[in-house]
């Protein structure tokens, strides 16, 4: 990187600590347990693993998509009940499936303009609990319903027909983009079809995804990485529910396609389950960090977000790399570990082509050559979201975190973590594990 674009990068902001819960896919583990309560848990265990106390916090931002209708600003809900005084501000971010790195963002601003030194930031979704919802027509005869006089009622009674009654799925809703009419399994559909991405090599990718999650467990990675969760059942929920140890190409490869029946390849198998969770990271600056005496589990350095296609979402993570490495000079060569989450097989597939492309590079980014070449090897080293879960406003911080600790693991130095976003955004953050031998 030369010195004129390395004088213009904003201040490292270190991460202290980062936590996550368990994943578990919705209506199982966690169907009982609110988006407050799993961000609780996670800000709780992140400050404590900080060495610091509630009160040591200046400032509280979450990420949340979802939004619980008893806990309109979750974010606040989180930081009093993790004993946060009630003098210090909290707010939450909604980015879509960037909610999670939104906070981080939002957290770093606030450091930077000296608004607070330390800011818990983090996301929180329970997908379980979205809710079901009423039609117009229904709302209106509830209404007219409940205000109505005992003779008035009997008539509207005796209006009531079964249909009023039928449930519009909240998520359904949510997972559908409202400008150009499709859902992301749609927009994954596009993106196979673009790109020649074959079934089996979708189903292939999610079996690996599968596979070293598994082995991440295995050798008690995300042991260090996830606090366990009190869900009313006999025992805590202390794993992701997800990772299927014994998956196969042939289990997968027996399952229909759900969103083009006729001609799709998009499965509920290499797709991310829908899931609920949460996590958190203490953060503040270098120097801060530097002055406390604390050893960071590593630093951010930059990041970018960018707009694409809505009905193609899921090259969200193109477009906000090339931004990234345009406004610092890196290469994609210059970064050890990559994460990408898969929010489908097909899509992170689809990213890896339009990485190595020329023609894509041309035709979309107006630039003389590709991105470049992602190793398979280097990316989503510890499994991805197809296993592990993807809660949309919590993934972006899982990201971060999980990265920062495979750096570690490994003795590397360099990471990109990025995903794409509901509505056509992307967002890619580059990470650190130490501030020494900057380039």
């Amino acid at each position: 990187m030369s010195t004129s674009r390395r004088d213009r990068l904003r201040p490292p902001l270190a991460v202290v600590s980062g936590v996550r819960t368990p994943f578990a896919k919705a209506y199982s583990g966690f169907a009982e347990v609110s988006a407050a309560e799993l961000g609780r848990v996670a800000l709780e265990e992140a400050i404590e693993r900080a060495g610091l106390a509630p009160g040591d916090v200046d400032e509280t931002v979450f990420g949340n998509v979802a939004g619980p209708a008893d806990s309109a600003n979750v974010s606040r809900v989180i930081a009093l009940q993790a004993g946060i005084p009630h003098d210090r501000p909290a707010h939450t971010v909604n980015r879509n499936c960037a909610s999670g790195m939104e906070s981080v963002f939002s957290a770093w601003q606030i450091i930077r303009e000296g608004r607070a030194a330390t800011v818990a930031a983090g996301g929180t979704e329970s997908m379980s609990q979205v809710p079901m919802l009423w039609s117009r027509e229904a709302q209106l005869w509830l209404l007219e319903l409940r205000k109505a006089s005992l003779a008035k009622r009997l008539k509207l009674l005796a209006q009531l027909r079964p249909r009023l009654f039928r449930p519009v799925v909240g998520l359904e809703l949510g997972l559908t983009d409202p400008v150009c009419g499709l859902n992301m399994g749609q927009t994954a559909e596009i993106l196979a079809k673009e790109f020649g991405i074959s079934r089996d090599d979708q189903d292939a990718f999610a079996l690996r995804s599968h596979q070293r999650a598994t082995a991440a467990w295995d050798r008690c990675f995300y042991g260090d990485e996830v606090t366990a969760v009190d869900a009313g059942g006999t025992e805590p929920v202390s794993k992701d529910i997800g990772p299927r140890p014994q998956q196969t190409l042939e289990a997968l490869g027996r399952l229909r396609p759900i969103f083009d029946r006729n001609e799709g390849t998009i499965t509920a198998g290499n797709s991310c389950p829908i899931t609920d969770g949460a996590a958190a990271l203490i953060l503040m600056s270098a120097d801060q960090a530097r002055a406390r005496g604390l050893e960071p589990l590593g630093y951010i350095r930059d990041y970018a977000i960018a707009g694409c296609d809505p009905k193609r979402m899921g090259l969200g993570p193109v477009f906000a790399t090339h931004k990234l490495l345009q406004s610092t000079g890196l290469s994609i060569t210059d970064f050890d570990l990559f994460e990408i989450n898969e929010a489908f097989a097909a899509q992170v597939l689809a990213c890896l082509k339009a990485f190595a492309s020329e023609t894509f590079a041309a035709q979309q980014l107006q630039a003389s050559s590709a991105i470049g070449f992602i190793d398979p090897d280097r990316l989503n080293i510890n499994g991805g979201a197809i296993a592990l879960g993807h809660p949309v406003g919590v993934s972006g911080t899982r990201l971060i975190l999980t990265l920062l600790r495979a750096l570690a693991a490994r003795g590397l130095q360099r990471g990109l973590a990025t995903l794409c976003v509901g509505g056509g955004q992307g967002a890619a953050v580059w990470v650190e594990r130490t501030l020494e031998d900057q380039t």
